[in-house]
């Protein structure tokens, strides 16, 4: 009985000081979204037949921060951070907080260029007319702090374009209009659209 209530007694304290600490917590502002191709694919448990499930596999995931604009508009040309929430010209992590990460399940083609099954990160260097890709094999980082343009497997500009529904979080989803193996990573804030074709091999 001892033994139950001493047992009993460590259970209570310790889940009320996991309650403590978990509400002392500094948590992110921006929650974290994950995008996958195909689109169902965190679902596919729930599949009728072996060949849907098979089908709903993962290929692709992205992870990223979604930023808010709160009144904010997305870019600035100068230095003042009161003008835009980044800057073009400048490296961005496509996100908020820790670097956005591109998972391949299998091997693909970007820009032109092999690209192997693995985990990157993704940077983008904005400018008014176009958007640079960088994939990159440094992982885990920290905002655009840890971009190092010498691990970039590929860079790849694309077009930006300009849509009259402004997203008030930044937005990326995966998709394939034509319903073959070139995938669209599309990334969307404020009225920015872009979108990196992703060819699976």
């Amino acid at each position: 009985m001892k033994k139950y209530i001493l047992l009993l007694a460590v259970v209570l304290s310790s889940s009320t000081l996991f309650a403590q600490d978990l509400t002392k917590l500094k948590l992110d502002k921006s929650p974290m979204d994950a995008a996958f191709f195909p689109s169902g694919a965190a679902h596919r448990a729930f599949a009728k037949t072996d060949e849907a499930k098979m089908a709903a596999e993962p290929k692709i995931r992205v992870l990223y921060g979604r930023p808010a604009l709160n009144g904010r508009n997305v870019f600035r040309t100068t230095e003042n951070k009161k003008d835009g929430i980044t800057q073009y010209g400048k490296s961005w992590r496509l996100g908020a907080n820790e670097s956005t990460e591109l998972l391949l399940m299998t091997d693909a083609m970007i820009g032109g260029k092999l690209v192997k099954a693995g985990r990157y990160s993704i940077v983008v260097t904005p400018t008014e007319k176009e958007w640079t890709f960088h994939i990159n094999t440094e992982n885990d980082g920290w905002g655009n702090y840890s971009h190092k343009a010498n691990l970039d497997v590929v860079t790849v500009s694309v077009p930006v374009t300009n849509d009259g529904k402004s997203l008030e979080q930044l937005s990326i989803a995966l998709y394939s209009p034509k319903k073959d193996n070139t995938v669209h990573l599309k990334a969307g804030w404020g009225t920015y659209r872009a979108e990196l074709p992703i060819v699976l091999k």
